[in-house]
């Protein structure tokens, strides 16, 4: 694989540390500004606005500019997002830093994927974009738990700190490594939109919506099913998040290698598998040893779809690839707000620690559902054409069969 995903993965490992980074020190930084955890979840829900409105905005105006420019910018934004969250002065700066460090996410992964398909061949695409995404899972196992703990030690300020430096680097990586992009020509927002016209783009979309959050919905809330029900320690339950992380990375090159041979089946296999997985707790929640390998099945499942909705959504918005892919950024981050707040519905509703397990399992079932309407409509033009092929082959006949009478 070219060394220019080395460069994408580490600014992936920066982007990932700082989105989930704020879960661990949220108690910190509240007590800091003397504010209360529901006052300070603002620092999460405004980084995924950011992500939400960011995505579709700046990769919109930056279609004309140079790929690797647009990836050097968003890594800048980013660094000073990162920076003004570290130098904060009140709660309400801090709110708008995260909202800033929100910002460049899903136009970098969404041009970054482009880029990343476009330095291999063709059946090597989700590959080389999976290996992007690992730097966002191994995030998870090694960058949230060390931010935490170096919060925790040195104050959650010199977490942002090291998260702005992790930028720096990223952007020097990117700049020395991933060679330089042609200039986009005859582009507009207008053409690039007619991508957003066919159903097959918008059922992507939904595909991350229902079948990722089932992920989200279980992960909010894994800690007290950890501790309450299968009866881990907070600290080893906490251990077991890494457990996850290294489920979402061997996922992840999994997915990867699998959707360059067969994307639709990736995509129905795992999404499948991650119900059965998430319904598996019925019978592991109870037994720390089946519990952590529950936990770490979750993880791959969840995370090996990643590269197929990928690959998809480059082939299916292949006229608008950077703003399909970053708009799929954007519904990810819906799919987890979705996911957490079905779930936490759920325990409010009294049914328990078990129920977001659940919900989970629905909502994979109900992503397959719409991958599977997906794959139904490729089929659908290939069988209407052999339809129209044997119709015309029967009048053929025909025509011959009837010429003699005709002379």
């Amino acid at each position: 694989m070219p060394i220019a995903l080395l460069a994408l993965a580490i600014a992936a490992f920066g982007i990932g540390t700082t989105e989930f980074v704020m879960m661990g020190l949220l108690p910190e930084v509240a007590s800091n500004f003397h504010v209360s955890l529901s006052d300070a979840s603002g620092y999460i829900s405004l980084y995924a606005l950011g992500v939400v409105v960011g995505a579709p905005l700046l990769t919109a105006a930056g279609m004309r500019v140079r790929r690797k420019t647009i990836l050097i910018s968003m890594m800048g934004l980013f660094t000073l997002g990162n920076l003004a969250s570290a130098l904060a002065p009140t709660h309400g700066t801090l709110l708008a830093a995260r909202f800033v460090a929100g910002l460049p996410h899903g136009t970098f992964f969404g041009v970054g994927a482009v880029v990343a398909a476009g330095l291999v061949a063709r059946d090597k695409r989700a590959q080389a974009i999976s290996m992007m995404f690992i730097g966002l899972t191994v995030a998870n196992i090694v960058g949230v738990p060390l931010g935490t703990l170096l919060g925790q030690n040195f104050g959650w300020r010199f977490t942002f700190g090291v998260v702005a430096v992790i930028g720096v680097v990223a952007l020097a990586a990117v700049a020395a490594l991933v060679p330089q992009q042609p200039k986009p020509t005859d582009v507009s927002l207008r053409g690039e939109l007619v991508a957003f016209k066919r159903p097959q783009v918008w059922l992507a979309f939904a595909v991350v919506v229902f079948g990722f959050a089932a992920t989200f919905s279980f992960y909010s809330y894994i800690k007290p099913l950890l501790t309450d029900v299968t009866g881990y320690t907070p600290a080893m339950a906490t251990a077991l998040l890494a457990l996850f992380g290294v489920g979402m990375t061997v996922g992840t090159m999994i997915g990867g290698r699998l959707a360059d041979r067969a994307p639709m089946r990736t995509l129905y296999a795992f999404l499948a598998a991650l119900a059965l997985a998430l319904t598996g707790f019925l019978f592991t929640a109870h037994s720390m040893t089946l519990a952590a390998i529950n936990v770490f099945l979750v993880g791959l499942a969840g995370f090996a779809a990643i590269p197929s909705i990928q690959a998809r959504i480059l082939d299916k918005a292949k006229e608008a690839p950077a703003l399909g892919s970053a708009s799929i950024q954007s519904t990810f981050n819906s799919a987890n707000s979705l996911g957490a707040d079905l779930g936490g519905q759920a325990l409010a509703g009294g049914f328990g620690l078990p129920a977001p397990r659940w919900v989970g399992a629905l909502l994979a079932l109900v992503g397959r559902g719409f991958a599977g309407l997906s794959g139904w409509l490729d089929r659908g033009p290939k069988a209407g054409e052999l339809v129209a092929s044997h119709r015309a082959e029967q009048q053929g006949s025909a025509a011959k069969a009837e010429a003699p009478h005709a002379s």
